[in-house]
């Protein structure tokens, strides 16, 4: 199962990585969600695929799983949306003031 999990983020590290390098503002963003995403299932898979209850106090469980890459994807799931969502809302304000989203464009003049 983490060899699956290993080649799914080597997949989502690569996309991410092309749409990065791009010259569309928009798939510069799209780029940025992926990478996000590998990072998630990489903590996740970091932390191991474990088969297990929940831990709960009072209870004597013998194979439980730790809930601590669940709560840093959590809120990696959070902070990720907040920062997609701020990026989205500038380049549709520098697409209404500069009329383009194209990367080589934004730059302005080249001076000699």
């Amino acid at each position: 199962m983490e060899f699956l999990m290993a080649f799914i983020i080597g997949i989502l590290f690569m996309c991410a990585t092309y749409l990065i390098l791009s010259k569309s503002l928009l798939r510069i963003i799209i780029g940025t969600g992926l990478l996000s995403h590998g990072v998630h299932l990489l903590v996740l898979t970091m932390g191991g695929l474990k088969k297990g209850a929940a831990p709960l106090l009072g209870q004597h469980a013998e194979n439980y799983s730790d809930p601590l890459p669940q709560a840093l994807i959590l809120t990696a799931i959070v902070i990720s949306f907040g920062v997609t969502s701020f990026l989205l809302v500038l380049a549709y304000r520098t697409y209404q003031e500069l009329g383009t989203d194209n990367m080589e464009k934004l730059r302005g003049k080249k001076y000699d």
